[in-house]
């Protein structure tokens, strides 16, 4: 088996959590000069496009400027017995079923 095994490393200290990859911002600062200095062309593209694949474009380039939802989970850990109000109302129908008897 090579290296330090699944979940361990050989830099216990690495990159803090939450610290951007080198790499990673020096890719998108690149893609963000080579938009920034060809965004007239960009435009022109987009707007060349038939509408079915700018609607596609539009939706991809959404991703970067909106931020992802999360799916949620409701759980109810409690089951809560009947309100007073929901015990007294079925007692009242009770009552007036067997006055009706």
């Amino acid at each position: 088996m090579k290296g330090p095994g699944k979940g361990n490393t050989n830099n216990p200290a690495g990159r803090p959590l939450g610290k951007p990859n080198k790499i990673t911002k020096q890719l998108r600062d690149r893609i963000s000069d080579f938009l920034n200095e060809n965004w007239e062309q960009v435009e022109a593209d987009f707007k060349g496009l038939d509408p079915k694949d700018r609607i596609i474009l539009f939706e991809r380039l959404l991703q970067y400027t909106t931020p992802r939802l999360q799916s949620t989970d409701l759980t109810i850990d409690e089951v809560k017995p009947d309100s007073g109000l929901l015990k007294r109302a079925r007692e009242r129908a009770d009552q007036i079923a067997n006055e009706k008897d």
